[in-house]
């Protein structure tokens, strides 16, 4: 019997993504399930408004309503909690991100990384460099600095961006949208879309086949697939 194919929905300036990007992973290279990655660029500031901060602390610019600061505010806590927990370190961005060249940039590495191993890498070296605040989203050259550090070949990106690649990302975000994907980490199994880094049991229950009753969500840090110790590379 043909398995599942697993898609899996990321957005490198999400700290959700961020946290659970290493246990997404080892859906593939513990268990065996080839990954599909897709950006989907969040539209931050359509829900939670926008703002802007100096490195050293106090906000410059902002159209936040008190109770949206308070969205914001909690979020970051309950991902930075979890980045401690893996001993990542979580930095609050310094504005809203346009990340859609990253994750143009993610569909080029996805073609044309020469492993999966590479894939993983550019992944993992982007996401610590920009919870960093150690790397621009919206720069191609910081973005092909990590290809390279993958050794990934990037000659010809900055026209894949332009052209090619920048349609792909376009129509994929309305692909992604009416299928009722609205956020990251999403899971999308056959027909079914899990949201959340809490349903990791349940996608991997379902692509090995539904056997026995469906898990409870969960956080699964330091238990089941983190049990090994393997936390990157």
């Amino acid at each position: 019997m043909q398995q599942p194919t697993l898609e899996v929905c990321i957005d490198f300036k999400s700290p959700y993504a961020f946290v659970a990007h290493q246990l997404i992973w080892r859906l593939e290279t513990q268990y065996g399930h080839r990954i599909r990655w897709h950006p989907l660029t969040l539209n931050i500031a359509s829900f939670l408004g926008t703002a802007t901060k100096r490195a050293g602390g106090g906000v410059t610019e902002t159209n936040r309503s008190p109770r949206q600061w308070s969205v914001v505010k909690a979020a970051y806590q309950d991902a930075r909690r979890y980045a401690e927990n893996q001993g990542l370190v979580l930095k609050g961005p310094l504005k809203i991100w346009d990340s859609s060249l990253a994750g143009i940039a993610l569909l080029w590495v996805q073609e044309n990384a020469s492993s999966r191993a590479h894939l993983r890498q550019f992944m993992t070296e982007l996401f610590r460099r920009f919870w960093l605040r150690d790397c621009d989203l919206e720069d191609p050259a910081a973005l092909k600095a990590i290809m390279a550090f993958a050794l990934v070949d990037c000659e010809g990106f900055d026209d894949y961006a332009l052209e090619q690649g920048k349609e792909r990302h376009d129509h994929l975000q309305e692909v992604l949208l009416n299928k009722g994907v609205f956020g990251v980490p999403s899971f999308i199994v056959g027909k079914e879309i899990f949201f959340g880094r809490e349903h990791l049991d349940t996608v991997l229950w379902r692509l090995e086949g539904s056997k026995g009753p469906i898990p409870n969500p969960r956080y699964p840090w330091h238990t089941g697939m983190l049990d090994d110790g393997d936390h990157g590379l």
